[in-house]
This record gives structure tokens, sequence and C-alpha cells, in this order.
């Protein structure tokens, strides 16, 4: 696990926009969405629709549509983070 995907699921213990992330990172916005996306192919984060809390399944729009998701830790992303 690298400094910054220990940094993101620092903050992922509950749902998160984006755009607190990026508050909260102060990183450089593509950074964040490089990070999240490794992340997600980890199975360490989820997408969550922001009004239904539903699981974003189709993720083909991602690099779009990012700042309109929230993001969470998934159990084996925590236990990652727990195990550093």
């Amino acid at each position: 696990m690298t400094d910054k995907e220990f940094e993101i699921l620092d903050l992922l213990y509950f749902t998160v926009p984006f755009e607190e992330l990026k508050k909260e990172l102060d990183w450089n916005e593509a950074d964040i969405i490089e990070e999240l996306v490794k992340l997600i192919k980890k199975g360490w984060v989820k997408c969550l629709y922001k009004v239904t809390e539903e699981e974003v399944e189709d993720l083909s729009q991602f690099k779009t549509e990012y700042k309109n998701y929230n993001y969470l830790a998934t159990k084996e992303g925590l236990f990652a983070h727990n195990s550093r």
C-alpha cells in the first residue's frame, strides 16, 4: 500500500463526497482521481450515488462523473489500511 492509498483510505471509514476528499487531501484533483481509480480496481473503495447511496456498477463514465459520487472504503480496503 502506498502512502497516498493509505491517506485516502484513512478518510473513507464513512461515506465521503469527492469535494470533501479534495479539501481534506489538498492534492491535485488529477492525483486524487488516479488514486481512486487504483483503489476501486483493487476493490478497496466503492463509489456510491449521492442521492440513493446505491453502489455505482458501471464505472465507464467515472472520469467525467467522479464529482457526482460518494466514496467508501470496502471491508478489504479497511483491512488493508489497518494491516499497515
